[in-house]
């Protein structure tokens, strides 16, 4: 008899300290900052957890107070840290936000280099740990960190295809890590045949050359990774999914938004919530639920409840519960 798999979902990569001023504050003359915990693949472990799934983030953490503040965060989460390697040595990463509003756009200042998460290596992973479970996420914000980090992912997925673990993947392009061509170089060849493929519009247009009607992207992009499911992210649009037989499409919730970093990391958990279950629909429609929540609260990592969740797609639009 086979064992059950320990997790639902693992994931590694980096997870930051985010420090933030509100929208009409400029970073250059704040003089106090919002902190938050933020990463994409600890993002979705989060919203994961919240929803009474088992998940763990595996990655590198300072063995400091900063450290310790991180782990806190996703232990309350119920977020699994067996595989975090803790190191006497090296640093947080952080990230700065400055919210803004037309006609300025919100700006990120990263300040990752020499991190401890940058600086793990394939030899540091508790490969036994990452892979005792029914579903593996990476994303593209790992690999441009450093050459270790790169190897890590690209092993990964290797030994998750050995064992016959799926694999799932978010392309999450950041334009101040690395290009869009070598973002789109990179992983093509590294996601052929993944059950999930995630991607936004923008990074199908500027990575992959992909333009035109969101099905046709959709399908596009199946052909391109041969991925099982193709999930592409319309802003607010909503989002569309092609299993090769439907086309699944789920409209935005309406939202007023607080705090934007961390709703693509929700919407894809809500994705994984339902195809974890057999039920991609349903997936889509927690994601889109998931998604508003994580936009109308500050922070990346999203606080809320399997009932506030149903409650939610049951009955939009509640703006008093008593």
């Amino acid at each position: 008899m086979t064992r059950a798999a320990r997790f639902d979902v693992t994931t590694t990569g980096e997870t930051m300290i985010r420090l933030s001023v509100p929208p009409g504050e400029r970073l250059e003359r704040a003089d106090k900052l919002d902190m938050y915990p933020g990463g994409a693949e600890a993002n979705l472990a989060v919203a994961l957890a919240r929803m009474g799934r088992r998940t763990a983030w595996a990655g590198g953490l300072p063995a400091n107070p900063l450290g310790r503040w991180l782990a806190n965060h996703l232990r309350v989460a119920g977020v699994d840290l067996d595989g975090v390697v803790w190191s006497d040595t090296g640093r947080m990463g952080t990230y700065y936000v400055e919210f803004a509003s037309p006609p300025r756009a919100t700006q990120v200042i990263y300040d990752r280099a020499g991190s401890v998460a940058a600086n793990l290596t394939p030899a540091d992973v508790r490969w036994d740990h990452l892979l005792d479970t029914r579903l593996l996420h990476l994303t593209g914000i790992t690999p441009p960190l450093s050459d270790g980090c790169r190897a890590i992912v690209v092993e990964a997925c290797a030994r998750a295809r050995a064992a016959g673990i799926p694999i799932s993947f978010d392309v999450n392009f950041r334009s101040k890590l690395w290009s869009a061509q070598e973002a789109g170089e990179f992983i093509v060849p590294l996601v052929q045949g993944v059950d999930l493929f995630f991607c936004g519009r923008g990074d199908a247009k500027n990575l992959l050359g992909l333009n035109g009607e969101a099905e046709d992207v959709v399908r596009r992009l199946a052909k391109l990774t041969r991925a099982e499911v193709v999930v592409l992210t319309l802003a607010d649009e909503g989002v569309i999914a092609w299993d090769g037989k439907q086309m699944l499409h789920e409209p935005a919730k309406p939202v007023t938004i607080i705090d934007r970093p961390g709703a693509g990391d929700a919407l894809a958990a809500g994705v994984i919530h339902g195809w974890l279950d057999g039920d991609l629909r349903r997936g889509l429609q927690t994601g889109v639920v998931l998604a508003a929540l994580c936009l109308s609260q500050y922070g990346d990592m999203i606080y809320t409840t399997p009932d506030e969740v149903a409650a939610l797609m049951e009955t939009p639009g509640v703006t008093l519960v008593r």
